[in-house]
């Protein structure tokens, strides 16, 4: 696969200066970047593959929800609908995507809306009978057609933009130096417990401009896990037999936070954002079913819990994650309800 990468480096050059020339276009107004009055707040990457921005997301939304009426905009990655899509209380998964009906389900408060052309779900979203008065933009930092006031970039702390390289070589969606159009740069999926000198090198990496700040934050576990009405504290789940399930992009903190509490586990992986069919399911229950230890349980992610699983509420468990920003949260936070005040 590295040399297979290596091989594919020219078409990266090439990538990367169609990426850079469309940049170009938009930073001299060739191309159309389109402001709204309405705080538009921008959560993204420039590297493919999970970096948090699901629960950087909801880390914003718990901040402004009980002051601010807020909308969330996605494109809704394989959903199967096309078009402006607003989610109700019917809306499926197949219609929105699963971050998006993730957002919808966990805050009753907020609106949750999908649109690949995200200027008409802009648009769509400020002419509904009660409009928003934030709307957060999921994964939305190469859509350039919209001008954010707020750009917030995501970085994996073992993944970091400043040493990656352009697909397909590499997983860069763009040049890193894109990165300069962000106002605040994450370091996601950090050790809770990073030191401030290592902090130090990381800045030094990303090279940040004198305009933008560096945080860095990490994902904590919930102390249950859920199920449609049950509930198990994580401190008794060495106590069962686990048959995980993941359908994400790197589960391996996930892993590692199981081995850690001395879960025993057995690991079914698929891709990221995969479509689980009839046939996979039953495959899933017959290896749950395999497993002799009468105390057992199917755990999986919240994200694929509601894309798969959530029809079977009382069988299978997930883990719900948060994000922390570490040190200095009342700064990110400033940030924030600054520019949306």
């Amino acid at each position: 696969m590295k040399l297979l990468r290596i091989t594919l480096y020219p078409f990266a050059l090439l990538y990367g200066a169609i990426t850079k020339l469309r940049n170009w276009a938009f930073d001299f107004g060739i191309f159309k970047s389109t402001s709204f009055d309405i705080p538009l707040v921008e959560v993204g990457n420039l590297n493919v593959g999970g970096t948090g921005k699901s629960p950087q997301i909801e880390y914003i939304i718990r901040l402004l929800q009980n002051k601010y009426k807020i909308a969330v905009l996605s494109r809704g990655y394989k959903r199967k609908s096309k078009g402006f899509q607003m989610a109700s209380e019917k809306t499926t998964v197949e219609q929105i995507g699963d971050e998006p009906l993730q957002f919808y389900r966990k805050f009753k408060n907020i609106v949750v809306a999908v649109d690949a052309d995200r200027v008409n779900g802009i648009n769509q979203l400020i002419n509904i009978a009660s409009p928003p008065q934030i709307i957060l933009l999921d994964d939305a930092f190469q859509h350039r057609n919209v001008k954010a006031g707020l750009n917030i970039l995501l970085t994996s702390y073992n993944k970091l933009y400043a040493d990656d390289y352009m697909l397909p070589t590499g997983n860069l969606r763009e040049n890193r130096s894109g990165a300069k159009r962000a106002h605040i740069i994450v370091v996601s999926k950090c050790p809770e417990n990073i030191s401030t000198k290592e902090q130090d090198i990381i800045i030094e990496k990303l090279k940040p401009t004198k305009t933008q700040t560096v945080f860095f934050s990490a994902i904590k576990y919930d102390d249950r896990v859920l199920s449609g009405t049950k509930e198990i504290s994580v401190s008794k789940l060495h106590e069962f037999e686990v048959l995980l399930v993941t359908g994400i992009a790197n589960p391996e903190p996930l892993l590692n936070f199981l081995r850690d509490k001395n879960i025993k586990f057995n690991h079914l992986k698929y891709p990221d954002h995969y479509n689980f069919s009839e046939r996979d399911l039953k495959n899933v229950f017959f290896e749950f079913e395999k497993i002799k230890n009468q105390n057992k349980i199917i755990l999986t992610t919240e994200k694929d819990y509601v894309r798969a699983f959530s029809k079977d509420n009382n069988k299978v468990y997930y883990l719900p994650i948060r994000t922390d920003i570490l040190g200095s949260d009342s700064d990110f936070n400033k940030i924030i309800l600054d520019y949306v005040q």
